[in-house]
């Protein structure tokens, strides 16, 4: 399990930039017509300012995605809606999960465990500033986190996610910085004593048998390369969902929903070797800044386990 440290913590929240774009007075101080935007600090994150509401911009993503005949949608979370169902505050957050094998699959050929990066997700929201951003794990984060900088549509991917993210909202997109971001940090990987369907199975029986737990999507990768004639390992992936543990890190850091819901990737390597992997929520609290929900994240990394522990034996 990768290690996280005090120093990172601090970094993170250096790099939350606040930019104000205002009238001034004559003696210097902001006017009521100021506008404060806040953009987002989180590593390897790329994001874009929307010109328009929250409502017209994810309606407007969703129509963006839909209308091409090379994306599929695979999935819908309302964050927002799911937090409300609880009786939580969440300002408006959703995410959508979509997928173009022909050109995600060369990142899973290059190393497999991208897969659970995979689909890519874009988070819509309007922080307490009332900005709407579109916002989604950058290229490079892939790059840093899978060591794939050499998989060969990985340009594309970028170009093609930052075109959608400007015709959305209008605006420019913007990226911070992946450096921070090591290879393999915060996955944590069980090798499997079961074939691959056996280990898929015993997971997808441990969520569902789990009454906190809702399946939100499944995703088999290696079924999806081969509809576009790609070949690879047995792969795949299951998305599940438990707000009452989701909305709370999201009340402490807004951002943190592009990383939720959670997902187990269940992959067979070249070696035969069958392994399940997932992120570490301790990680997720470095990655977004998420202070005081250490208890929460305990019990959240507990469940993980279990259910990893649960599929490999």
């Amino acid at each position: 399990m990768t290690k996280f440290n005090s120093m990172k913590r601090m970094l993170l929240v250096a790099l939350a930039v606040t930019l104000f774009s205002c009238n001034k007075n004559d003696d210097n101080n902001l006017d009521d017509n100021a506008v404060v935007v806040t953009y987002p600090g989180t590593p390897g994150l790329a994001y874009s300012l929307s010109g328009s509401s929250f409502d017209v911009t994810y309606s407007a993503l969703r129509s963006s995605l839909q209308s091409n005949d090379a994306i599929s949608i695979v999935a819908e979370v309302d964050h927002g809606e799911n937090a409300s169902d609880l009786g939580l505050s969440l300002p408006n957050t959703r995410v959508i999960m979509f997928g173009n094998p022909a050109l995600g699959t060369s990142l899973m050929q290059t190393n497999q465990l991208a897969g659970l990066d995979l689909p890519q997700k874009m988070l819509v929201y309007q922080n307490s500033s009332n900005n709407v951003f579109i916002a989604y794990n950058s290229t490079d984060y892939l790059a840093a986190r899978y060591a794939i900088e050499t998989a060969p549509t990985i340009s594309q991917i970028n170009s093609a996610l930052s075109t959608i993210a400007i015709n959305v909202t209008g605006n420019s997109t913007f990226e911070n910085n992946s450096e921070s971001i090591e290879e393999n940090e915060g996955v944590i990987t069980f090798v499997s004593q079961n074939d691959f369907q056996t280990t898929y199975n015993n997971l997808r029986e441990g969520i569902s048998n789990n009454t906190n737990l809702s399946i939100i999507a499944e995703v088999d990768h290696q079924a999806n390369a081969q509809a576009v004639n790609m070949i690879l390992n047995p792969t795949r992936l299951i998305v599940f969902s438990n707000p009452a543990a989701g909305t709370p890190l999201m009340q402490s850091s807004q951002i943190t929903g592009i990383d939720l819901p959670q997902k187990m990737l269940v992959y067979e390597d070249e070696n035969g070797v069958v392994k399940v992997s997932y992120t570490d929520p301790e990680f997720l609290a470095e990655r977004h800044t998420i202070i005081g929900d250490d208890e929460l994240l305990t019990t959240i990394s507990s469940a993980l386990l279990s259910l990893a522990a649960g599929a490999v034996n």
